[in-house]
């Protein structure tokens, strides 16, 4: 009988790191703001992850800020080894019941919009909150790597390599 061996490395195990779109540019929040690329140019990293836009509740840092074409996106970790209440948001963000990003800033630049709201030109960056409603309908987590996704993985491999091994 052959046998096939499929080795796997799995860079991150559960270790918190969490990835979002923090504003997008082409669309404005719920109140009509808009804020512009460029807009986002210095911000200070690394950068409070709060819950909530809680200042009494961090759960971790934003180490990466990059502007895109379309929009502000963040990386950072949820400090899951060192704070709990990480580890709690950690597992409201993998069930999806917090999905979304909220930013905290001060307006350094901005003129009215005609129907409403602000397009923003400079600003300071202060926060970026994981909260359940966003201002930003479009600002959302877009990754969280997590045990149950590399468990997840690991039983397809091990699944696939059953198969091959029946032939």
């Amino acid at each position: 009988m052959d046998r096939l061996f499929l080795e796997t490395k799995l860079d991150a195990f559960d270790d918190g790191t969490i990835e979002g779109l923090a504003w997008p540019f082409a669309l404005p929040d719920r109140v009509g703001d808009m804020i512009t690329k460029g807009a986002f140019a210095g911000a200070a990293l690394p950068l409070p992850m709060l819950f909530g836009h809680d200042q009494n509740d961090p759960v971790g840092i934003w180490s990466g800020a990059e502007e895109r074409e379309d929009g502000l996106h963040l990386k950072g970790r949820l400090l899951v080894d060192e704070v709990v209440r990480a580890r709690e948001v950690r597992a409201l963000v993998r069930s999806g019941a917090v999905r979304g990003i909220s930013i905290g800033f001060r307006t350094k630049k901005a003129t009215p919009r005609p129907r409403g709201g602000r397009t923003i030109e400079a600003l300071e960056l202060l926060e970026a909150s994981l909260v359940t409603i966003p201002m930003h309908p479009g600002a959302r987590v877009t990754s969280a790597k997590s045990a149950v996704e590399a468990l997840s993985l690991a039983a397809k491999i091990q699944r696939a390599t059953a198969q091959l091994t029946k032939r």
